[in-house]
């Protein structure tokens, strides 16, 4: 495999990303549209999820494609991002028509960064502004790191963020991952700077510093921060041509890719879920292969999308935690 031009899940034709975030709020919204409506589907491995219209991407619900798919931070509140993006694409004319009217699809997932020293003493829910603002900002670039939905977000060590990586498959596939660390566990080995993902680095893009050093024995790792502070939000996306049912599959096997980049996941106190996306642009030529690699790209992408959101991060005035960048 080889990364796409950007780097980024908008290497996947037709999707783009938009962002925004409120430096007193230290929080923000990603995201993902495209000019058509697409597949989606999603899987939660979590035991803490917050979430918005999942229950729809089942394969046997009404509504087979969505308008967008937002990730946002704000814990229960962040949901109401959903609602801004789905009035700013209704008053573009987008949505799935039910006689004279058009009710956008926007499912969405939430990280909590409640507790991460910003100003949360609000009159009124800022989130529906920042999911508009987001949506309206969406492009083919777009900043990784501290922006968007990990712009408050931090891990067990270090500070969280938002990162994309993309992939082609030797068929022409393209699947990218767009991800929101602010997991419970760690990314990093032991007390080291070396990622867990290090062995799927693409060239430098998360440091390029190697195989990953031999983790220290440690038979009951202990949580260090509170419970429910914790959630990875991820999208994975491909330009094939795929069913609710197969789009589910990959968005199971990119779990894969959680557990590489961040030990341990999936705890009782994650909230953490991979939507899927899937454009329909290119028919699958092998049906049984083409899909088996999917998965094993999403896995992939999303492993080092998780270690290249940490690795961006940027220090900003306030942070509780250091940036990795910060460690010698």
């Amino acid at each position: 495999m080889r990364t796409g031009l950007r780097n980024l899940i908008t290497d996947v034709p037709g999707l783009l990303v938009g962002q925004a975030q409120d430096a007193g709020l230290r929080s923000g919204v990603s995201v993902l549209t495209a000019a058509r409506p697409f597949t989606a589907a999603v899987h939660v491995m979590g035991g803490a999820p917050g979430t918005r219209e999942t229950d729809l991407l089942a394969p046997d619900r009404l509504v087979q494609e969505v308008d967008a798919l937002v990730l946002s931070g704000g814990s229960a509140f962040g949901l109401d991002a959903c609602s801004g993006v789905a009035d700013a694409l209704r008053a573009m004319g987008r949505g799935f028509a039910v006689g004279d009217q058009r009710v956008p699809i926007v499912p969405g997932a939430i990280l909590f960064d409640l507790l991460n020293g910003g100003d949360k003493a609000w009159a009124r829910n800022p989130y529906a502004d920042l999911g508009a603002r987001a949506l309206r900002s969406a492009a083919q670039h777009f900043i990784l790191g501290t922006a968007g939905a990990g712009y408050g977000a931090a891990t067990q060590n270090w500070k969280g963020g938002i990162g994309s990586v993309s992939a082609i498959l030797p068929s022409g596939l393209t699947v990218g991952a767009l991800v929101a660390v602010n997991a419970l566990g760690s990314v990093t080995v032991g007390n080291s700077r070396q990622f867990w993902a290090a062995p799927w680095e693409e060239g430098d893009e998360f440091g390029g510093l190697g195989p990953a050093p031999r983790h220290p024995p440690q038979d009951a790792p202990v949580p260090r921060k509170r419970m429910g502070e914790s959630t990875t939000i991820a999208i994975v996306a491909t330009d094939a041509a795929l069913t609710q049912a197969q789009a589910q599959r990959m968005a199971i096997a990119a779990h894969d890719g959680m557990a590489r980049a961040i030990v341990p996941s999936h705890t009782p106190l994650d909230g953490d879920l991979v939507f899927a996306a899937a454009t329909g642009a290119r028919a699958l030529a092998d049906p049984l292969t083409d899909t088996f690699q999917l998965g094993h790209a999403a896995a992939t992408c999303l492993a080092r999308a998780i270690a290249r959101a940490v690795f961006s991060a940027t220090a900003l005035p306030g942070d509780l935690q250091p940036i990795w960048a910060s460690r010698p």
